[in-house]
Parts: C-alpha cells; sequence; structure tokens
C-alpha cells in the first residue's frame, strides 16, 4: 500500500535519462534513497550500503532485480531530478495526508545548509525556506533562496504554492512586508508578523501603543510561567486594536490586531534579562490565542535543531547539481514520517531501529504515506 502511494504521488517526476540506457529505475533508486534516508544514511555511499544491507527486503518489493548501482550512480540520478518538480509532488503529497485546521499555525522560516555551498565559490550555500505544521510536527512545503538575504523573495513564491484557507501564519521579522502580509491574505489565511526596526514607523507607532501597558505591568489572565533547571521564564501577552495606532497603517492589508509580548527570564547565575516582541496580525486574537501562537512559531526552531542534530544535514558534504536540495526534501519527509509513526521513541531511536528492522520502516513508511493527520 505505501510503494503504491508514494508511486502515486512521485511517479510525475521525469526521468531525463534516455530509456534505452538505463539499468536502474529512477522509482527504485529515489524510494531506496527516501528508505535509506529514513534509517540514518547521510551521503550517497551510506544510501548505497543500507540499499546493499536490505537487498532481499528490496527484491521483495520487485526493486533493485538487476543489482544494486554505485554510490556515485545513486548520486548522479539523485542529482539529476528538477527540484521544482520533486517540490510539486512534495507539496501534492503533504495535501492528501495533512488536514489543515481552522486557525492552526504555520510557521515559516528559513534554514542554511551549511555544508552545500561549491568549493570554488563559498557564498553559493543553499538556503531553505519550510513551512512547518507546528501542531503536527510536519514539514508543508519547502523552498530554495540562494542567499538568506533571498528570503524576502522566497517566501511569497513558497506561500503561493500551499493552501493557507483558516491557517494563521507566523514569520519572524524578515518576512514582515506588505507584500507577503498580502499573499497570506490572497490565500485564505491570516497573519502573524514579528515587528522590529525594519519597520521603523510601525515599530515606533506599536511601541508607543503599549507605552501605558509596559508601566502598569500586565494582567495574571495573559501570563505564561515555565520553570525547569534553575530557569525560570514569565511571558506575558496583550492585544490591542490596529486602531490604537498613531499613523496611517492601511497599507497592511486587513491588519486588525497588534501584540506586545513581554518575556522575563532568569537562570541561576546569570543576570535576568527583560525582553518585549511586538507583532502585527490581520485576526482579532485573544491574549492567550497570541501568546499561543508565538510559542508554536518557535517548533519550526526545534524541526531545525533535529535535523542538525538527529539528522547531521549541515555536515552533509554535498552540493553537486541538484544533490543538496533534493537530499534536503528527502531529510524533511523522512522527518514527516518519522514524526507521524506514533511508537515513543525519539528520532534517532526511530532511525535505528529502521536501519536495523525493515518492518518497522514499513511502519514508519504506512503512518507518513497513507495514514491521514487527524
Amino acid at each position: 500500500m505505501y510503494i503504491e502511494s508514494f508511486k502515486q504521488h512521485f511517479s510525475a517526476i521525469d526521468d531525463h535519462r534516455q530509456s534505452a540506457k538505463v539499468t536502474y529505475p529512477l522509482f527504485d533508486v529515489l524510494f531506496g534513497s527516501l528508505c535509506a534516508v529514513i534509517a540514518s544514511s547521510n551521503g550517497w555511499f551510506e544510501i548505497r550500503e543500507y540499499i546493499l544491507g536490505h537487498h532481499s527486503w528490496f527484491k521483495k518489493q520487485k526493486m533493485f532485480i538487476d543489482g544494486i548501482p554505485a554510490d556515485d550512480t545513486i548520486a548522479r540520478i539523485v542529482s539529476m531530478i528538477e527540484p521544482d518538480s520533486f517540490n510539486a509532488c512534495f507539496l501534492a503529497w503533504m495535501k492528501s495526508v495533512h488536514q489543515l485546521t481552522n486557525g492552526e499555525v504555520i510557521a515559516i522560516d528559513g534554514k542554511t545548509l551549511r555544508g552545500s555551498y561549491n568549493r570554488d565559490d563559498r557564498s553559493s550555500t543553499i538556503h531553505m525556506i519550510s513551512a512547518y505544521a507546528s501542531a503536527n510536527k510536519l514539514v508543508l512545503g519547502q523552498l530554495k533562496a540562494e542567499q538568506k538575504s533571498n528570503e524576502i523573495t522566497a517566501i511569497p513564491t513558497l506561500l503561493k504554492m500551499l493552501d493557507l484557507r483558516g491557517a494563521l501564519v507566523t514569520i519572524d521579522a524578515m518576512g514582515c512586508q506588505t507584500a507577503i502580509a498580502t499573499t497570506i491574505i490572497d490565500k485564505g489565511g491570516d497573519y502573524l508578523l514579528a515587528v522590529k526596526n525594519n519597520q521603523g514607523n510601525l515599530a515606533k507607532a506599536i511601541n508607543k501603543a503599549f507605552s501605558s501597558h509596559r508601566s502598569a505591568g500586565l494582567s495574571d489572565d495573559h501570563v505564561n510561567i515555565e520553570k525547569s533547571h534553575g530557569r525560570i521564564e514569565n511571558r506575558a501577552c496583550f492585544v490591542l486594536s490596529s486602531a490604537e495606532l498613531d499613523g496611517d497603517f492601511t497599507h497592511w492589508e486587513a491588519l486588525k490586531s497588534i501584540v506586545m509580548v513581554e518575556s522575563f527570564r532568569a537562570v541561576k547565575g546569570k543576570t535576568a534579562s527583560l525582553e518585549y516582541r511586538y507583532y502585527i496580525s490581520s485576526k482579532v486574537l485573544s491574549a492567550e490565542q497570541a501568546l499561543s501562537a508565538t510559542r508554536e512559531h518557535w517548533g519550526i526552531e526545534s524541526m531545525h535543531w533535529v535535523l542538525d542534530v538527529s539528522m547531521n544535514e549541515d555536515e552533509c558534504q554535498i552540493y553537486k547539481n541538484n544533490g543538496a536540495e533534493n537530499l534536503a526534501y528527502l531529510r524533511h519527509m523522512s522527518l514527516n514520517m518519522l514524526q507521524k509513526e506514533p511508537t515513543k521513541l525519539s528520532i534517532v531511536g526511530k532511525r535505528k531501529r529502521c536501519l536495523m528492522n525493515p518492518a518497522f520502516l514499513e511502519k514508519v513508511l504506512i503512518a507518513g504515506l497513507c495514514a491521514p493527520t487527524k
């Protein structure tokens, strides 16, 4: 069932090789690479070794009947796949297995693939923009930007690929742009955008609107306190109507709310800190909803941490052709499937179990490819 589901969503990827010279089907190599990445493989050699070690299992699935390609051949086949085609299949797959709920937070943020630069040009490092469903811990889509500075132009393109109806899209201050806000509204979603000094007049107006609340302190009804390991964090939130802004900000599409989050942090042995963060939103939010959404946004940072620490993304030295970008898609697919598999193990634990036990790999594939998110 899971193999047919994979074929259904990813068979649209074109194979540009001459058919008369094809020894190893594109589907076999792509599916084998996905299984290997799920099971802890981090490069072409490890992918080949995984397929080799489980060749009997793949043959039962009617794959690699004529043998296993060399790692250079796997690299060439995967790297020749057009990323736009791969991404379109990824998006279609996620739409089929993820049911967007009203008010769901979708966080947008970027991550640099630190090992992906061409060895003759260190500035060529790839920067991936991802859309992340925080509640379900799923990557919904991604897009390459050549550099972090290109996020502003890449984000609207990614947003146009997604179904945002009913979602609350959260983006950090770099994405606080009128064009991005308009794109989200046009796609049927709402936005919650962090505001810093890159939007000087807006930041000053919001700061002024909340001046009396900062001096008076905030109600306990809007406070979240966390204590652990000698650390205390106290977050308080307040929401005002955008009508409280001093100035004309009608160029911000559907702007309805402004938000302030007060964050107090005390760590044993260190100086306590107090920070204020500001946001704008097209949605009428309660303080509790706004505070929850700002906290959920940081789920995408946790996802980036997992990619680095549990999946060794930054250590991957692949950069030729489309290899780095396509492997990033495979890692995102793998992470989604591992997150959906319900066994109470860490991502590392699940990957190791997949490495040793094809039956557990099948559970991960079934959970990821076949079962809709409830």
